[in-house]
């Protein structure tokens, strides 16, 4: 048994396997994910486990050059943007409209559904390397 980390097996696999610039989401509830994309549903019920406690579980085991969030999180979520700006730190942010971002996801190695049901409460992290 792994001692430490993220335990979910499907996950930590994914988070192994991650190379330079390959894209995971982690998603609210709510976002569709497209068929390409290996789908990791942690939603238990409605709120369980929260996207920041994902967000924050992966943080702590990769790299991320990068971030992307659908600019209207900004208006319809502004809790949950500057929560997640301050998980990331110094990670650089790019916006973009929530349907291109949708569209984004199609290019992910894998989509991490939580059970988060607050609007817009999503992010495309972009793996850095570490030397």
């Amino acid at each position: 048994m792994k001692k430490s980390g993220v335990l979910n097996q499907p996950l930590s696999a994914v988070i192994a396997g991650l190379g330079h610039t390959d894209m995971l989401v982690v998603a609210d509830a709510g976002l569709p994910i497209p068929d390409g994309p290996l789908r990791i549903d942690l939603a238990v019920t409605a709120g369980v486990p929260p996207v920041l406690d994902v967000l924050q579980a992966i943080l702590g085991e990769v790299v991320i050059e990068s971030a992307i969030l659908a600019e209207e999180i900004a208006r319809q979520n502004p809790r949950m943007r500057q929560a997640m700006l301050d998980l990331l730190g110094d990670v650089p942010i790019e916006y973009m409209l929530h349907s291109s971002f949708k569209a984004m996801t199609s290019q992910a190695r894998a989509v991490v559904r939580t059970g988060e049901c607050t609007p817009f409460a999503n992010v495309i992290l972009i793996a850095g390397v570490a030397f």
